[in-house]
């Protein structure tokens, strides 16, 4: 362990740090540097297209610096954390640009998270400053702000981006406080430069540490396995404050010149003209998107002729629907992926019509990856094609858990991340993702702790037991199912669940999308429940309903 600039304790091997720096698997260099680079050979470039308006790396460039300096005329030093919660919007790029140009390490919202999500990761990370819309879907983020603050130890500065700042700090208004003669220490690729929050089944979801180097490292397995290059676009529904949209968006133009294009509210019909206009070339996002654009070509009997590939991961994602895209779009191969926040990507899915079938089969060749499968109860690694724990190492993998005690558990005695996942290796390295050993549901790319959303229903009145599983689900590949012993003489329904989680301050993708009445759980001998069964009836419900 190492102490970071930040003050987190960091997880470090500084031989192992020379061997992957020695081999270029840690680029040592942060997207500050690779712009720096990008301004003397090719300033007007355009980098980002947020719906349709288009910014140049210059524009970019000089917009970041000038937060930069805002930022540091205001006091922030290196290592200080500073979040944001905002959509796909160009603002993003010139934030996480601007961190790393004056050594900030960035923390990004969901912009679904409500008071109780937003409220926890604003304090655990140690945050001192938030980017926030003023209304976004109807929301008022301001408001939220008001309300949460009262509770805060220390005080979180507030800045509203593309609306009336109401009594906070207006983004335009940050920016005129730059002074020109500030300067900007940058940042050492090493230190923490991200911290991003995953549900886990304690209820309490945990910091992900991420450094310059780690990021990169993840960009450079899209750059080996894909051939990428500076005439690709790119294009991201995927929200900038998941991993993904944040590696693809935020990271990965930098890195080596491609466009990505920025969509803040999903639409399937705008984002098929967006992709043609654009000749977009590829995409890596969740089922749900993918879902959306083969019906949208079904519908228009139209296709997308420079799309290349689509990685499909974050959710399950059936068979049928990777060759059902692989057909829609002739000229594109699409492929399931796998990975978590912890590590990004494992595998980088295929990259040839030829293995199109793997594309679907599998969750993906593994790539830049070291991936065995061991014994579940006692660790020992297991042979190919045998099922058991997913463990994995790489260049890409997360510097461990703010709280130093979660990693305990989350690695093995050789440095493997304890992926959760239960799977098997075939074709010597493709990994087939059989089930999880932790009982998260994954609806829309997005994790959610049952038990989080249990303990604050176990606080209803008209609930005397609960328990939640994951059910499948056609539009967000899982959604959450609950069975509910009512007290006696007591009833509830699923919109009084939703009343009560939402005035609770929860997420929205978190309530419960069914729910059934039961009178007793099954419970092993020593009472835990049984979610294997509730689980595979909650599958049979829906099986029933679809008939």
């Amino acid at each position: 362990m190492r102490q970071d600039v930040s003050g987190w304790q960091v997880r470090w091997d500084d031989e192992r740090a020379r061997a992957f720096k020695a081999e270029g698997a840690w680029a040592d260099k942060t997207i500050a540097d690779y712009a720096d680079e990008m301004m003397r050979s090719d300033p007007d470039r355009v980098l980002v297209v947020d719906r349709e308006r288009e910014f140049t790396l210059r524009q970019l460039y000089n917009e970041a610096r000038t937060l930069a300096r805002a930022l540091v005329g205001r006091g922030y030093k290196p290592g200080d954390t500073i979040s944001f919660q905002l959509p796909n919007w160009y603002e993003t790029v010139v934030i996480n640009l601007a961190a790393a140009m004056s050594g900030l390490v960035v923390h990004p919202l969901v912009p679904i998270y409500r008071d109780m999500e937003v409220s926890f990761m604003l304090q655990d990370c140690r945050s001192k400053l938030i980017f926030i819309p003023g209304i976004f879907r109807k929301y008022d983020y301001r408001e939220m702000m008001r309300r949460i603050s009262l509770n805060f130890a220390n005080p979180v500065e507030v800045v509203v981006v593309r609306d009336s700042s109401d009594g906070f700090l207006s983004y335009s208004d940050l920016l005129a406080q730059a002074d020109d003669a500030t300067e900007l220490q940058g940042a050492d690729p090493d230190a923490i430069k991200m911290i991003m929050y995953t549900s886990g089944t304690t209820g309490r979801a945990k910091g992900v540490l991420h450094s310059h180097n780690t990021l990169q490292a993840e960009n450079r397995g899209r750059l080996t396995h894909l051939n990428l290059t500076s005439h690709d676009v790119m294009f991201n529904p995927s929200p900038v404050t998941h991993v993904t949209g944040a590696l693809y968006s935020l990271c990965l133009p930098f890195t080596v010149g491609i466009t990505t294009v920025m969509l803040d509210i999903w639409d399937a019909e705008l984002a098929f003209d967006m992709m043609r206009r654009r000749q977009v070339n590829g995409i890596v996002a969740a089922t749900i998107f993918l879902q959306g654009l083969v019906d949208e070509a079904k519908k228009r009997g139209e296709t997308l002729p420079d799309l290349r590939f689509f990685l499909c991961g974050g959710a399950q994602v059936p068979p049928d629907l990777i060759r059902e895209a692989a057909r829609i779009f002739p000229n594109c191969v699409a492929a399931r992926i796998y990975g978590s926040t912890e590590v990004p990507c494992i595998t980088a899915g295929v990259n040839s019509k030829e293995l199109q079938d793997l594309g679907a089969d599998t969750d993906g060749q593994i790539w830049l990856t070291e991936a065995i499968i061991a014994d579940p109860a006692t660790g020992v690694p297991l042979q190919k094609g045998q099922d058991g724990e997913i463990l994995a190492k790489a260049p890409q993998q997360f510097l461990g858990y703010i709280h130093v005690e979660d990693n305990a558990d989350a690695f093995d005695e050789n440095g493997y991340f304890r992926m959760g996942d239960l799977g098997r290796i075939v074709h010597d390295d493709f990994i087939v993702v059989t089930g999880r050993k932790k009982d998260l549901i994954i609806r829309a790319g997005e994790n959610i702790s049952p038990k989080e959303i249990e303990d604050i229903l176990f606080n209803h009145p008209a609930v005397a037991d609960i328990a939640i599983v994951a059910m499948p689900n056609e539009r967000t590949g899982e959604a959450a199912c609950a069975f509910v012993i009512p007290r006696e003489g007591q009833s509830i329904d699923l919109a009084e669940i939703k009343r009560y989680l939402m005035e609770c301050g929860t997420a929205m993708q978190k309530v419960p999308e069914r729910l059934e009445i039961v009178s007793e759980l099954p419970r092993t001998s020593v009472g835990k429940v049984r979610k294997d069964i509730l689980r595979q009836a909650a599958r049979e419900l829906v099986e029933q309903e679809l008939r």
